[in-house]
């Protein structure tokens, strides 16, 4: 089969790629591949929901930019198409002499992105959330939630009904690149474009090389443990409550999410997968744990972040740690409302020189774009950076 473009992966950032193609490109014939039987099965459908604002990013960074333009983009696409979101508003809320501290760099940063934020009192805080204790707080007013799912679905019926193709259970085996065309190789055949758009995920570094690149860097996957409150708490929080994240680092912190189903969820930690894509505990891959066990950029992160690691590896082995983190801002909260959630799985890409990307990252050919590295927050992100490939892609064209 031959066609103009193909697209390697069924998330939200790989379906949004192929809409902006055949926005910009109306008729031409685009094919996504997901190698699972269902869209969404991995990084999209297992995040906590958030339409983030993008106070935390580098004023000028892709992050902070396609951040802010997804947050719009995301509530309009979700009210074109009737999937229902909450624009409930984010409080970070700092807890020690230091988070203050950060927490006005958080609002000098929010200023410089052009984001609208309210510093808050601690007293303010007690008469917006009961339940939460902090000694100030800054509520971001846009943050919103969501169910991702919905909205990579719907995503994924508006290429249909623009003429492309999506098709799950494909898994590509091979790609070949030569002067005129990308070769793409599976189990069901050869599909043979014009140009190729990897947004792979967990699997970025593996499509990359099989496709012929250097790659200079490697997925490490990190798992997000996540708890759910039980019914009777439903109603412990009413906005999305965060603590003030460490800035030499690239995870949130264990926050409290309300959901758009009406739960609670708790979470994420940061531990090191044992699997990129085996959700629970007991799973272990030895070939993932070979991969990034090989690579020396990781024994650098290891070794530049071992109390952190220790750390999340303690809370993730004992609730009662992990609890004490949420009992920092919410001191309510008991051993026995962390009931059992569903784990995320975050791919973090690493370079060969220890450093973790912390913004997003691409890598290509003549006829291959990889989205290398697509952090959170890409879920919110997706529309633009749909339109960003797109636009790469098609002013490549030849």
């Amino acid at each position: 089969m031959e066609c103009e473009f193909v697209v390697i992966g069924g998330g939200i950032v790989g379906l949004s790629t192929a809409l902006n193609l055949l926005q910009r490109r109306p008729g031409a014939s685009v094919v996504v591949l997901e190698k699972e039987p269902v869209l969404a099965a991995h990084q999209t459908g297992h995040n906590s929901g958030v339409i983030h604002a993008g106070i935390y990013y580098a004023p000028g960074s892709l992050k902070a930019r396609l951040c802010r333009a997804g947050e719009k983009a995301t509530k309009e696409f979700c009210q074109a198409h009737g999937i229902p979101f909450q624009t409930i508003g984010k409080l970070v809320v700092a807890t020690s002499e230091l988070e203050v501290r950060r927490l006005q760099d958080l609002h000098d940063r929010a200023g410089d992105n052009g984001i609208d934020v309210e510093p808050v009192s601690g007293e303010r805080l007690r008469e917006m959330e009961p339940h939460v204790r902090g000694l100030e707080a800054l509520f971001v007013r846009s943050t919103g939630i969501v169910d991702y799912r919905r909205v990579t679905a719907a995503m994924a019926e508006e290429v249909r009904l623009a003429g492309g193709e999506v098709r799950t259970g494909i898994a590509v085996t091979g790609i070949r690149e030569d002067d005129d065309t990308v070769q793409v190789l599976t189990q069901h055949g050869v599909l043979r474009a014009r140009h190729l758009v990897a947004c792979a995920g967990l699997q970025a570094d593996r499509v990359a090389r099989m496709g012929g690149l250097d790659t200079d860097f490697r997925i490490v996957p990190f798992r997000g443990e996540y708890y759910e409150l039980p019914a009777s708490r439903a109603g412990l929080v009413r906005h999305l409550i965060y603590p003030v994240p460490d800035p030499d680092l690239p995870f949130l912190g264990v926050h409290l999410s309300p959901t758009i189903d009406g739960r609670i969820t708790v979470g994420p930690n940061a531990v090191l997968g044992l699997s990129r894509e085996g959700y629970r505990r007991s799973h272990v891959s030895l070939r993932d744990v070979a991969d990034y066990a090989r690579f020396p950029g990781m024994w650098k992160v290891a070794r530049a972040n071992v109390r952190t690691g220790a750390v999340e590896v303690k809370n993730s082995l004992s609730r009662r740690g992990y609890l004490n983190e949420c009992r920092r801002y919410c001191p309510d909260l008991t051993l026995g409302d962390l009931r059992p959630h569903e784990a995320g799985i975050r791919a973090q890409a690493v370079m060969r020189d220890g450093t973790l990307v912390h913004d997003f990252l691409l890598r290509s050919t003549p006829r291959q774009l990889h989205v290398a590295n697509a952090p959170s927050p890409a879920a919110t992100s997706a529309l633009p950076i749909g339109e960003m490939i797109a636009e790469r892609v098609l002013g490549a064209r030849v």
